[in-house]
Protein backbone atom coordinates (compact mmCIF):
# COMPACT_ATOMS: atom_id res chain seq x y z
CA UNK A 1 0.00 0.00 0.00
CA UNK A 2 0.74 3.64 -0.38
CA UNK A 3 0.52 5.55 2.85
CA UNK A 4 0.12 9.20 3.08
CA UNK A 5 1.12 10.49 6.27
CA UNK A 6 0.48 14.67 7.20
CA UNK A 7 2.43 15.94 9.92
CA UNK A 8 2.62 19.22 11.38
CA UNK A 9 6.37 19.39 11.75
CA UNK A 10 9.19 17.28 10.24
CA UNK A 11 10.38 14.79 12.15
CA UNK A 12 13.56 14.99 12.71
CA UNK A 13 15.69 15.20 15.02
CA UNK A 14 14.01 13.75 17.59
CA UNK A 15 14.18 16.61 20.39
CA UNK A 16 10.21 16.43 21.07
CA UNK A 17 7.90 13.19 21.55
CA UNK A 18 5.22 13.65 18.60
CA UNK A 19 8.29 13.57 16.47
CA UNK A 20 9.53 10.29 18.12
CA UNK A 21 6.69 8.66 17.91
CA UNK A 22 5.83 9.16 14.51
CA UNK A 23 9.53 8.92 13.35
CA UNK A 24 9.36 5.35 14.99
CA UNK A 25 6.16 4.68 13.39
CA UNK A 26 7.06 5.66 9.60
CA UNK A 27 10.51 3.14 10.37
CA UNK A 28 8.12 0.12 11.02
CA UNK A 29 5.41 0.97 8.56
CA UNK A 30 8.09 1.31 5.47
CA UNK A 31 8.65 -2.48 6.04
CA UNK A 32 5.28 -2.97 4.66
CA UNK A 33 4.46 0.16 2.84
CA UNK A 34 5.45 3.28 0.13
CA UNK A 35 5.39 5.91 2.60
CA UNK A 36 4.57 9.37 1.06
CA UNK A 37 5.63 12.06 4.18
CA UNK A 38 4.66 15.28 3.46
CA UNK A 39 5.29 17.69 6.85
CA UNK A 40 4.48 21.43 7.55
CA UNK A 41 7.35 23.63 8.59
CA UNK A 42 8.20 27.20 10.25
CA UNK A 43 11.90 26.71 9.50
CA UNK A 44 14.32 25.47 7.01
CA UNK A 45 14.86 21.74 7.24
CA UNK A 46 18.58 20.58 6.75
CA UNK A 47 20.23 18.34 4.35
CA UNK A 48 21.17 15.78 6.68
CA UNK A 49 17.93 15.84 8.80
CA UNK A 50 15.87 15.07 4.85
CA UNK A 51 18.80 12.77 4.24
CA UNK A 52 17.62 10.30 7.48
CA UNK A 53 13.75 10.16 6.70
CA UNK A 54 14.14 9.53 2.79
CA UNK A 55 15.71 6.53 4.03
CA UNK A 56 12.24 5.63 4.72
CA UNK A 57 10.37 7.34 2.43
CA UNK A 58 9.54 6.81 -1.17
CA UNK A 59 8.42 10.60 -1.48
CA UNK A 60 8.93 13.57 0.82
CA UNK A 61 7.71 16.98 0.23
CA UNK A 62 8.41 19.87 2.87
CA UNK A 63 5.40 22.69 3.31
CA UNK A 64 6.89 25.88 3.86
CA UNK A 65 4.66 27.92 6.86
CA UNK A 66 6.20 31.36 7.60
CA UNK A 67 5.81 32.90 10.80
CA UNK A 68 4.32 36.36 9.70
CA UNK A 69 1.70 34.94 7.91
CA UNK A 70 1.05 32.18 10.98
CA UNK A 71 0.84 35.40 13.68
CA UNK A 72 -1.43 37.42 11.36
CA UNK A 73 -3.72 33.91 11.27
CA UNK A 74 -3.41 33.41 14.57
CA UNK A 75 -4.99 36.58 15.26
CA UNK A 76 -7.70 36.83 12.86
CA UNK A 77 -8.70 33.63 14.13
CA UNK A 78 -8.57 34.69 17.84
CA UNK A 79 -11.41 37.23 17.59
CA UNK A 80 -13.00 36.29 14.12
CA UNK A 81 -13.30 32.16 14.57
CA UNK A 82 -14.21 29.94 16.94
CA UNK A 83 -11.24 27.70 15.63
CA UNK A 84 -8.68 26.33 17.90
CA UNK A 85 -5.52 27.81 17.84
CA UNK A 86 -3.45 24.72 17.55
CA UNK A 87 -5.51 23.94 14.71
CA UNK A 88 -5.03 27.78 13.13
CA UNK A 89 -1.00 27.92 13.78
CA UNK A 90 -0.98 24.91 11.12
CA UNK A 91 -3.50 25.81 8.60
CA UNK A 92 -2.96 28.22 6.02
CA UNK A 93 -4.80 27.93 2.07
CA UNK A 94 -1.88 27.92 0.45
CA UNK A 95 -0.32 24.84 2.26
CA UNK A 96 -3.80 23.46 2.12
CA UNK A 97 -3.35 23.86 -2.10
CA UNK A 98 -0.05 22.16 -2.44
CA UNK A 99 -1.07 19.04 0.30
CA UNK A 100 -4.16 18.40 -1.83
CA UNK A 101 -2.08 18.81 -5.42
CA UNK A 102 0.45 16.24 -3.36
CA UNK A 103 -2.26 14.02 -2.57
CA UNK A 104 -3.69 13.51 -5.82
CA UNK A 105 -0.17 13.70 -7.66
CA UNK A 106 0.71 10.61 -5.19
CA UNK A 107 -2.87 8.73 -4.86
CA UNK A 108 -1.95 7.14 -2.15
CA UNK A 109 -4.29 4.09 -0.83
CA UNK A 110 -3.99 5.39 3.26
CA UNK A 111 -3.77 9.18 4.97
CA UNK A 112 -2.13 9.13 8.40
CA UNK A 113 -2.57 12.36 10.40
CA UNK A 114 -0.54 13.16 13.12
CA UNK A 115 -2.59 15.49 15.67
CA UNK A 116 -5.56 17.26 15.18
CA UNK A 117 -3.05 20.43 14.10
CA UNK A 118 -3.30 18.89 10.23
CA UNK A 119 -7.02 17.66 9.46
CA UNK A 120 -8.26 20.79 8.21
CA UNK A 121 -6.10 19.96 5.18
CA UNK A 122 -7.87 16.49 4.27
CA UNK A 123 -10.95 16.38 6.77
CA UNK A 124 -13.27 16.23 3.96
CA UNK A 125 -11.28 14.10 1.57
CA UNK A 126 -12.54 10.39 0.31
CA UNK A 127 -9.67 8.44 1.00
CA UNK A 128 -9.36 6.21 4.17
CA UNK A 129 -7.64 8.16 6.85
CA UNK A 130 -6.44 7.75 10.31
CA UNK A 131 -5.52 10.12 12.91
CA UNK A 132 -3.69 9.85 15.68
CA UNK A 133 -4.67 12.67 18.70
CA UNK A 134 -1.55 10.93 20.14
CA UNK A 135 -3.20 12.91 23.86
CA UNK A 136 -5.55 14.90 24.96
CA UNK A 137 -4.91 18.25 23.66
CA UNK A 138 -7.59 19.83 25.22
CA UNK A 139 -7.12 18.34 28.69
CA UNK A 140 -3.14 19.20 28.74
CA UNK A 141 -4.42 22.65 28.19
CA UNK A 142 -6.44 23.04 30.88
CA UNK A 143 -3.89 21.88 32.81
CA UNK A 144 -1.86 24.88 32.19
CA UNK A 145 -4.63 27.26 33.33
CA UNK A 146 -3.86 27.21 37.16
CA UNK A 147 0.13 28.17 37.04
CA UNK A 148 -0.01 30.36 34.00
CA UNK A 149 0.59 34.21 34.38
CA UNK A 150 -2.87 35.78 34.81
CA UNK A 151 -2.89 37.65 31.62
CA UNK A 152 -2.82 34.30 29.82
CA UNK A 153 -5.28 32.51 31.72
CA UNK A 154 -8.30 33.87 29.48
CA UNK A 155 -6.31 32.90 26.68
CA UNK A 156 -6.39 29.43 27.62
CA UNK A 157 -9.68 29.07 28.77
CA UNK A 158 -10.60 29.97 25.43
CA UNK A 159 -8.27 27.41 23.70
CA UNK A 160 -9.45 24.97 26.43
CA UNK A 161 -12.71 25.42 25.01
CA UNK A 162 -12.05 25.25 21.45
CA UNK A 163 -9.87 22.32 21.93
CA UNK A 164 -12.29 20.10 23.72
CA UNK A 165 -15.09 21.17 20.58
CA UNK A 166 -12.69 20.84 17.73
CA UNK A 167 -11.59 16.97 19.50
CA UNK A 168 -15.18 16.24 19.21
CA UNK A 169 -16.24 17.95 15.86
CA UNK A 170 -12.98 16.05 13.78
CA UNK A 171 -13.73 12.62 15.42
CA UNK A 172 -16.45 11.73 12.49
CA UNK A 173 -14.24 12.73 9.67
CA UNK A 174 -11.76 9.74 9.96
CA UNK A 175 -12.09 5.81 9.23
CA UNK A 176 -9.88 5.37 12.80
CA UNK A 177 -9.00 6.85 15.48
CA UNK A 178 -5.70 6.75 17.79
CA UNK A 179 -4.58 7.71 20.74
CA UNK A 180 -1.50 7.12 23.64
CA UNK A 181 -3.04 5.76 26.46
CA UNK A 182 -6.24 5.23 28.18
CA UNK A 183 -6.06 7.50 30.56
CA UNK A 184 -5.79 10.22 27.06
CA UNK A 185 -8.56 8.02 25.73
CA UNK A 186 -11.57 8.84 28.50
CA UNK A 187 -10.24 12.32 28.15
CA UNK A 188 -11.89 12.88 24.78
CA UNK A 189 -15.37 13.96 24.49
CA UNK A 190 -17.17 11.97 22.33
CA UNK A 191 -19.70 9.42 22.96
CA UNK A 192 -17.94 6.88 20.57
CA UNK A 193 -14.49 7.71 22.31
CA UNK A 194 -13.98 3.84 23.66
CA UNK A 195 -13.85 3.01 19.93
CA UNK A 196 -10.13 4.99 20.25
CA UNK A 197 -7.42 2.82 19.60
CA UNK A 198 -4.91 2.93 21.87
CA UNK A 199 -1.17 2.43 20.72
CA UNK A 200 1.58 3.44 23.12
CA UNK A 201 5.28 4.49 22.44
CA UNK A 202 8.29 1.92 22.71
CA UNK A 203 11.60 2.62 22.86
CA UNK A 204 14.77 2.61 20.88
CA UNK A 205 16.47 -0.70 22.52
CA UNK A 206 19.63 -0.09 20.27
CA UNK A 207 20.15 3.48 21.32
CA UNK A 208 18.61 3.01 25.24
CA UNK A 209 20.17 -0.08 27.02
CA UNK A 210 22.24 -0.41 29.92
CA UNK A 211 25.71 0.35 29.86
CA UNK A 212 28.41 0.41 32.31
CA UNK A 213 30.00 4.29 32.85
CA UNK A 214 30.68 6.13 35.50
CA UNK A 215 27.84 7.92 37.89
CA UNK A 216 28.75 11.56 37.20
CA UNK A 217 25.30 12.88 38.38
CA UNK A 218 22.70 10.97 41.26
CA UNK A 219 19.88 12.27 39.27
CA UNK A 220 18.67 12.65 35.77
CA UNK A 221 15.21 14.94 34.75
CA UNK A 222 15.31 14.88 30.39
CA UNK A 223 12.81 16.20 27.91
CA UNK A 224 11.97 18.92 25.70
CA UNK A 225 12.95 21.91 28.58
CA UNK A 226 10.63 24.35 26.56
CA UNK A 227 7.95 22.58 26.87
CA UNK A 228 5.65 23.88 29.55
CA UNK A 229 4.97 20.69 31.42
CA UNK A 230 8.96 20.29 31.70
CA UNK A 231 9.16 23.84 32.39
CA UNK A 232 6.85 23.34 35.59
CA UNK A 233 8.25 19.96 36.67
CA UNK A 234 11.94 21.10 36.61
CA UNK A 235 11.03 24.37 38.65
CA UNK A 236 9.19 21.86 40.93
CA UNK A 237 12.27 19.60 41.41
CA UNK A 238 15.23 22.22 41.92
CA UNK A 239 12.52 24.37 44.03
CA UNK A 240 10.46 22.08 46.24
CA UNK A 241 12.27 18.52 46.29
CA UNK A 242 15.77 19.05 46.09
CA UNK A 243 16.02 21.55 49.00
CA UNK A 244 14.65 18.28 50.83
CA UNK A 245 17.03 16.21 49.66
CA UNK A 246 19.76 18.19 50.29
CA UNK A 247 19.00 18.60 53.81
CA UNK A 248 19.85 15.04 53.81
CA UNK A 249 23.08 14.78 51.78
CA UNK A 250 23.97 18.01 50.40
CA UNK A 251 25.96 16.31 47.65
CA UNK A 252 23.61 15.07 45.64
CA UNK A 253 24.12 16.46 41.65
CA UNK A 254 21.23 16.80 39.12
CA UNK A 255 21.23 16.81 35.29
CA UNK A 256 18.54 18.56 33.52
CA UNK A 257 19.05 17.43 30.02
CA UNK A 258 17.10 18.38 26.70
CA UNK A 259 16.68 21.31 24.17
CA UNK A 260 15.31 24.68 24.20
CA UNK A 261 15.56 25.41 27.63
CA UNK A 262 13.80 28.04 29.24
CA UNK A 263 14.97 30.69 31.05
CA UNK A 264 13.13 29.71 34.36
CA UNK A 265 15.02 26.43 33.30
CA UNK A 266 18.41 28.42 32.49
CA UNK A 267 18.30 30.17 36.23
CA UNK A 268 18.29 27.02 38.33
CA UNK A 269 21.51 26.06 37.22
CA UNK A 270 23.69 25.78 40.86
CA UNK A 271 26.86 23.91 41.74
CA UNK A 272 24.85 20.87 42.47
CA UNK A 273 22.51 21.28 39.02
CA UNK A 274 23.52 20.98 35.38
CA UNK A 275 21.61 22.30 32.83
CA UNK A 276 22.58 21.39 29.51
CA UNK A 277 20.91 22.28 26.56
CA UNK A 278 20.33 19.73 23.38
CA UNK A 279 22.80 16.70 23.69
CA UNK A 280 23.19 14.61 20.41
CA UNK A 281 22.89 11.58 22.63
CA UNK A 282 20.93 11.34 25.75
CA UNK A 283 21.66 7.82 26.02
CA UNK A 284 25.17 9.03 27.56
CA UNK A 285 23.84 11.24 29.95
CA UNK A 286 21.21 8.56 31.29
CA UNK A 287 23.91 6.34 31.62
CA UNK A 288 26.08 8.79 33.47
CA UNK A 289 23.30 9.28 36.36
CA UNK A 290 22.29 6.89 39.07
CA UNK A 291 18.17 7.45 39.33
CA UNK A 292 15.94 9.22 36.82
CA UNK A 293 13.12 11.25 38.11
CA UNK A 294 9.74 12.78 36.89
CA UNK A 295 7.55 14.70 38.69
CA UNK A 296 5.47 15.52 35.92
CA UNK A 297 2.40 18.22 37.67
CA UNK A 298 0.88 18.68 34.02
CA UNK A 299 1.11 17.54 30.98
CA UNK A 300 -0.86 14.30 29.09
CA UNK A 301 -0.08 11.25 27.13
CA UNK A 302 3.26 8.86 27.88
CA UNK A 303 6.79 10.01 29.04
CA UNK A 304 9.12 8.70 26.28
CA UNK A 305 11.77 9.90 28.94
CA UNK A 306 10.19 7.41 31.32
CA UNK A 307 10.75 4.18 29.30
CA UNK A 308 14.05 5.76 27.70
CA UNK A 309 14.95 5.55 31.42
CA UNK A 310 13.58 2.04 31.93
CA UNK A 311 15.24 0.67 29.34
CA UNK A 312 18.68 1.88 30.63
CA UNK A 313 17.83 0.24 33.86
CA UNK A 314 17.50 3.74 35.87
CA UNK A 315 15.12 2.85 38.67
CA UNK A 316 12.62 5.69 38.32
CA UNK A 317 10.70 8.11 40.63
CA UNK A 318 7.50 10.17 38.88
CA UNK A 319 4.14 10.96 39.73
CA UNK A 320 0.89 9.50 39.96
CA UNK A 321 -0.81 11.42 36.43
CA UNK A 322 2.65 10.47 34.39
CA UNK A 323 2.32 7.00 35.58
CA UNK A 324 -1.14 6.99 34.86
CA UNK A 325 -0.56 6.03 31.04
CA UNK A 326 2.54 4.27 31.83
CA UNK A 327 1.11 1.58 33.88
CA UNK A 328 3.19 0.40 36.26
CA UNK A 329 3.36 -1.05 39.82
CA UNK A 330 4.29 1.24 42.91
CA UNK A 331 6.85 -0.18 44.62
CA UNK A 332 7.38 -2.64 42.47
CA UNK A 333 8.68 -1.60 39.11
CA UNK A 334 8.82 2.28 39.73
CA UNK A 335 8.50 4.90 42.54
CA UNK A 336 5.85 7.11 42.77
CA UNK A 337 5.39 10.73 44.96
CA UNK A 338 2.77 13.56 45.23
CA UNK A 339 4.55 15.93 47.61
CA UNK A 340 8.03 16.81 47.82
CA UNK A 341 8.41 15.24 51.04
CA UNK A 342 7.44 12.12 49.43
CA UNK A 343 10.15 12.53 46.13
CA UNK A 344 12.70 13.73 48.08
CA UNK A 345 12.63 10.24 50.43
CA UNK A 346 12.31 8.54 47.66
CA UNK A 347 15.39 9.99 45.95
CA UNK A 348 17.14 9.03 49.69
CA UNK A 349 16.04 5.67 49.83
CA UNK A 350 17.24 4.42 46.54
CA UNK A 351 20.71 6.52 47.10
CA UNK A 352 21.30 4.31 50.45
CA UNK A 353 19.39 1.28 49.75
CA UNK A 354 21.27 -1.03 47.48
CA UNK A 355 18.33 -3.94 47.54
CA UNK A 356 15.21 -1.13 46.70
CA UNK A 357 17.53 0.28 43.63
CA UNK A 358 18.21 -2.76 42.27
CA UNK A 359 14.64 -4.19 42.54
CA UNK A 360 13.02 -1.43 40.88
CA UNK A 361 16.15 -0.88 38.60
CA UNK A 362 15.61 -4.73 37.04
CA UNK A 363 11.38 -4.72 37.72
CA UNK A 364 11.20 -1.51 35.80
CA UNK A 365 13.99 -2.91 33.25
CA UNK A 366 11.96 -6.17 32.64
CA UNK A 367 7.78 -4.00 32.65
CA UNK A 368 9.15 -1.65 30.07
CA UNK A 369 10.53 -4.45 27.44
CA UNK A 370 7.83 -6.64 27.95
CA UNK A 371 5.46 -3.73 27.17
CA UNK A 372 6.98 -1.23 25.06
CA UNK A 373 8.00 -1.76 21.76
CA UNK A 374 7.86 0.13 18.32
CA UNK A 375 7.20 -3.24 16.78
CA UNK A 376 4.78 -4.36 18.27
CA UNK A 377 3.12 -0.87 19.19
CA UNK A 378 3.24 -0.07 15.44
CA UNK A 379 1.29 -3.60 13.96
CA UNK A 380 -1.56 -2.05 15.88
CA UNK A 381 -1.27 1.28 13.98
CA UNK A 382 -0.77 -1.41 10.71
CA UNK A 383 -3.88 -3.42 11.28
CA UNK A 384 -5.74 -0.35 11.15
CA UNK A 385 -4.39 0.91 7.75
CA UNK A 386 -4.60 -2.32 6.50
CA UNK A 387 -8.09 -3.55 7.70
CA UNK A 388 -10.68 -3.72 4.32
Amino acid sequence: MKVFVLLSRFPYPLEKGDKLRVFNQIKELSKYHDIVLCALSDEKVSKENYEVLKKYCTEIKIVRLYKINIYFNLLVKLFLSKQSLQVSYFYNKRAHKKIVHFINETNPNHIYCQLIRVTEYVKHLHIPKTLDYMDALARGMERRIEKAPFYLKPFLKIETTRLKRYEHDVFDSFDNLTIISEQDRDLIVHIKNDTIKIIPNGVDYATFKYKEKDKKFDLIFTGNMGYPPNVDSACYLVKEIMPKVWNKNKNVKLAIVGANPDAKVLALKTTNVTITGWVDDISEYYASSKIFIAPMQLGTGLQNKLLEAMAMKLPCITSGLANNALGAEHNKNILIGDTPEHYAQHVVDLLENIELYNQISNNGHQFVTQNYTWEGTTAILNELITKE
